[in-house]
């Protein structure tokens, strides 16, 4: 006996044909997404940049006490559950680790617009020099070469001790000294993108060259720029605590790990502890960022769509 073919099964095949017709769209950010999911040291490197960016916006609610508060009864007290201070004391009885959270709040930030000044004073010029080229071009990238010709930690060191301590100073001797490195990666990946056909199209149908060069080259480009970017985050950091060490940095007695590394170098005998968790934190912080950086890196690229 034939069975009989009902509404209900007519609409239920009309949605199994519906479904096998459906193309599934994707973004190229949401592939990006997924492959960057598949990496597990990526995901651990992002989990630990996000705990870190949350400690540093909390830093008042997670820190037991003022990062100036002194208690020279409990001075240089070491490591301790009970005693309410889990990373110790330094010489001047201060909880190191408040001082610690609290320096999350002024390396990572400091790190974070040292790579943007840099890449938008330097990111600006190689784009300005890749898109024009000839004349403009070659002007722009050998006064990049002369500034490139000064290692990087020797200019800012330079600009710092002549422009003295502070943020401000530290910020400008990072941002100048990092500055032609940045200038030619954004070169390097707007010249590859400017061979592409749909340039040639935009050109054809009159596009002006700003909107040729905001619309179709930096977005097709930002792959490889935001990579650097992540990286270079890692390297100011170092540099900023390097430069906060030697003096030339950020002074005491604010919390900036390096400038804590700095404060209690004298007490690696009798009280190692105040310079091993602010040297954690930058090791950490620089591991995370190299981490989610590699991640990235291998997530944008082309070649593994």
């Amino acid at each position: 006996m034939a069975k009989l073919y009902t509404p209900a099964m007519a609409a239920l095949d009309r949605k199994k044909i519906k479904q096998k017709g459906r193309v599934k769209k994707s973004s190229p950010g949401r592939e990006a997404w997924k492959r960057l999911r598949r990496n597990k040291l990526a995901i651990a490197g992002m989990i630990i940049l996000i705990v870190l960016i949350l400690t540093a916006i909390f830093a008042d609610v997670i820190a037991p006490y003022g990062i100036d508060q002194q208690m020279l009864r409990n001075r240089l007290q070491k490591p301790s559950f009970t005693s309410g201070h889990l990373m110790g004391t330094d010489d001047f009885g201060r909880d190191v680790f408040s001082r610690v959270v609290y320096g999350a709040r002024i390396s990572l930030p400091i790190g974070l617009i040292c790579v943007f000044l840099a890449f938008a004073l330097g990111g600006t010029l190689g784009a300005i020099a890749a898109f024009y080229g000839g004349r403009i071009d070659n002007v722009i990238m050998r006064f990049m070469d002369i500034f490139q010709s000064i290692p990087p930690m020797l200019m800012a060191i330079a600009i710092a001790a002549s422009l003295g301590n502070g943020v401000l100073n530290l910020v400008l001797a990072i941002s100048i000294s990092t500055m032609p490195a940045r200038s030619r990666i954004v070169r390097a990946s707007i010249l590859t993108v400017k061979r592409n056909d749909y340039i040639e199209s935009a050109r054809a149908i009159g596009a002006s060259s700003r909107r040729q060069l905001l619309k179709y080259m930096l977005p097709n480009a930002i792959g490889p720029i935001l990579t650097s970017f992540t990286f270079s985050v890692a390297t100011a950091i170092l540099t900023v605590s390097s430069l906060s060490y030697i003096g030339l940095g950020i002074s005491p007695p604010t919390p900036e790990w390096g400038c804590m590394l700095s404060a209690s170098k004298e007490l690696i005998r009798t009280a190692p502890y105040t310079l091993l968790f602010p040297g954690l934190m930058i090791m950490i912080t620089v591991l995370a960022l190299n981490l989610f950086g590699d991640g990235l890196r291998d997530a944008l690229d082309p070649r593994l769509k």
